[in-house]
């Protein structure tokens, strides 16, 4: 390898330098505004033109500046981001959130990212405002902009039952997806079915891919085929459930079970059957995923998988709260993922002779 020229060396001292003591002094010197300038960015104020936001922002990253202690004066809050709010899974999320808010004597700010896996930029900069005690990002993610933001403020963030791979330094609450969708399957098997299909969610996120992946590996284990025709890919909404229902249940060598993505596909799904003269599980047996209170509720009573979504909102709530306590610069992420189980109920049965 060939040495570092002298002057280099020097460059790299003095950087590594820097980055260890670099104050907000040094930071407006070198983007040339004033340290209040640089105080209103840290602060998330509206007040600064964009181009020296931009400026700062930059610098802020490129020197991996954190507030202390003493400057990070937090609000009594915890912000909680969706992609989607629209459902009784995310009120299961919620609650969880809540009931450690509740006992930490903080309160719970709801956000939308209207569909996308990453929030908007304004979404940052309120954030930055308001410095909360911590950020909870469901089926979502940040950027690096978004990321290096909120770690210069000392906002910690976790995310939960993320989308994608949320990477090896961002911490995560998850579910045993795989192991649910194989549970699922394998009691259909377990049935005397042959012919499963599955309805799955959509193919970006990984949660719905893993338990398709268990899907295949119960009917692989069996010995049986993997047949593609039978695995429809959607979203996770009931109106997606009825429609893909509909494909798999009008074919002349239809399905005897079917594995839905979640519970409210399993609910479109009995609505399919429904309309087209099938009885549930005497002509088609049904399992869905996530055991929504709803799944106790229907008629029949719906076997499903139990994510344990309060459980997984709690610990992604005092996750976040433990990294807000902690002193020091980052620590190394936690994975963690809660156990599913299947809960059989009325709506599977033997398969139809």
């Amino acid at each position: 390898m060939k040495p570092a020229k002298p002057e280099e060396t020097q460059t790299r001292a003095r950087v590594s330098q820097s980055t260890q003591t670099a104050t907000l002094a040094e930071i407006a010197r070198q983007a040339g505004v004033s340290a209040p300038t640089v105080s209103k960015v840290l602060n998330g104020r509206a007040d600064v033109a964009p181009a020296t936001r931009t400026r700062v922002e930059e610098l802020l990253r490129e020197y991996g500046y954190r507030r202390r202690r003493a400057e990070a004066t937090r609000s009594p809050l915890i912000d909680l981001v969706f992609h989607e709010l629209e459902s009784a899974w995310a009120m299961e999320v919620i609650r969880g959130v809540e009931n450690i808010a509740r006992e930490e004597g903080l309160s719970v700010v709801l956000s939308e990212s209207a569909g996308r896996l990453t929030p908007g930029r304004t979404w940052a900069d309120q954030v930055a405002a308001r410095r909360p005690h911590g950020v909870v990002l469901v089926l979502s993610g940040l950027d690096e902009s978004q990321r290096a933001l909120l770690t210069s403020r000392s906002i910690p963030f976790v995310v939960m039952d993320p989308a994608g791979d949320p990477g090896d330094d961002v911490p995560s609450i998850g579910a045993t997806n795989w192991q649910g969708g194989l549970a699922a399957t394998r009691h259909l098997v377990e049935l005397g079915h042959r012919r499963i299909g599955a309805i799955s969610g959509p193919s970006r996120m990984m949660c719905g891919r893993a338990r398709v992946d268990g899907y295949r590996a119960a009917l692989e284990t069996a010995g049986l085929p993997v047949a593609d025709d039978l695995i429809k890919a959607g979203d996770f909404h009931h109106e997606t459930g009825y429609r893909l229902g509909l494909d798999l249940l009008r074919r002349p060598d239809r399905p005897t079970a079917v594995f839905a993505g979640n519970d409210l596909q399993a609910l479109g799904l009995y609505e399919a059957a429904r309309e087209l003269g099938l009885r549930i599980p005497e002509d088609l047996s049904v399992v869905g995923f996530d055991d929504l209170p709803v799944a106790r509720w229907v008629g029949p009573p719906l076997t499903t998988v139990r994510q344990p979504l309060m459980e997984m909102a709690e610990a992604a709530a005092r996750l976040v709260l433990d990294l807000g306590r902690q002193d020091g610069g980052p620590s190394t992420a936690t994975r963690v993922e809660l156990a599913t189980s299947l809960v059989v109920r009325s709506s599977t049965g033997a398969v139809p002779l």
